[in-house]
Order: structure tokens, then C-alpha cells, then sequence
């Protein structure tokens, strides 16, 4: 089991009460999906390439199959991404300031990235709106089109109260933390320039 497993399979949310209870219900239901996304994603695929070259005829479902998950799997993953502190960083600066500097620049940098998030969220649910009224469908499953963004919001959503929390949790601790969970710093394998 690699490190990023491991540390899934022990995740405890770093939030209080019911809070940490549901955090850390939806992290596992994310990774859950991620996995199984992953994984039908990999299946298909697969399947596809047997029938195309072994059967002369490709699946006619199978790109849309994919499309679905490409957009399951990516906004499942900016929640799981958020929770983890995983999100790509560019911290030269942020590394140069003192600690009390970094918590204020991460309390900043988390509100801001959370507003985004719920801005964002705002014009997803806009979108899947106007999606629906036109009544579009997917050609070969037959689903309408707007089912499958509505992992968009869910994903911005989540990712925006992880922001939001992890604004909260730097308020309210004397570390810095990148999300509820994860504290800022350098691993042993790291070290700071």
C-alpha cells in the first residue's frame, strides 16, 4: 500500500464534531469514486480496443461512457484534491514569508479560492439550466445531456467549503494548515529551501 493509500485509508477529518464526522464520510464516498471511476474508465477502454481490433467494430457507447467519467473523475477529484492539500502550489514566495506571514497568506489564499469555487458553482448550475431547457441528449446512451455535469457543482461545492474550512481551521489553530487535515511543512524526504 503506497503512502497516498495509506494515508486515505487512515484520514480523520481534522474538524470538530458532526463536521468531522461528514468530512470524513465524504472523503471516503470521493475516493470510492475516484476508484471506481478510475477503474470503469481503464474497463472501458479496454473493452473498446478488444471489439475495435479483435471484432472489427468498436463499442458505439463507449465514448460517451468515458466522457462521463473524464468529468465524474475530475470534479470528484478537486474536492479529494482540496481535502488532501494536494492542489499544485507555487510557493517560492509564500515559503519565503515567516510563519504568522504564511497563515495570513493562507487564510487569504483559501477565501479567495473558496469564493472562486462558489462562483464558479453559481454559473455550473446556470449552465446544467440551460443545458436542460434545451432538451439535448446523448446520441447513443439516450441520457439527457445536463446528467452528466451535475458532478460540476457537486465538485465545486465541495472543493469550496474544503477552502472555506481550511480558512476556519487556520483561524482557529496556532499551525498553518493546507487543509483541515494537513499541516503545512516539508515531509523527511523534502527539505526547505
Amino acid at each position: 500500500m503506497n503512502e497516498d493509500e495509506l494515508a486515505e485509508k487512515n484520514y480523520r477529518s481534522g474538524l470538530p464534531g458532526i463536521l468531522g464526522v461528514i468530512d470524513t464520510f465524504i472523503s471516503r464516498l470521493e475516493a470510492l469514486i475516484l476508484g471506481l471511476g478510475v477503474l470503469l474508465m481503464a474497463v472501458n477502454t479496454v473493452a473498446n480496443v478488444v471489439m475495435r481490433f479483435g471484432f472489427g467494430e468498436s463499442l458505439f457507447f463507449s465514448g460517451e461512457i468515458n466522457r462521463i467519467l473524464i468529468i465524474m473523475i475530475t470534479f470528484a477529484g478537486i474536492g479529494y484534491a482540496a481535502r488532501h492539500g494536494r492542489h499544485i502550489r507555487m510557493s517560492a514566495i509564500y515559503d519565503a514569508f515567516p510563519v504568522m506571514g504564511r497563515k495570513v497568506l493562507m487564510i487569504i489564499m483559501s477565501l479567495v479560492t473558496s469564493a472562486a469555487m462558489f462562483f464558479l458553482l453559481y454559473y455550473s448550475i446556470e449552465y446544467i439550466l440551460s443545458l436542460q431547457s434545451r432538451g439535448r441528449v446523448l446520441p447513443a446512451l439516450g441520457l439527457p445531456i445536463w446528467w452528466i455535469y451535475l458532478w460540476v457543482p457537486i465538485g465545486l461545492g465541495i472543493t469550496g467549503i474544503q477552502y472555506l474550512l481550511t480558512a476556519v481551521k487556520n483561524l482557529r489553530e496556532k499551525d498553518v494548515y493546507l487543509s483541515t487535515a494537513m499541516v503545512d511543512g516539508y515531509s523527511d524526504t523534502e527539505t526547505e529551501v
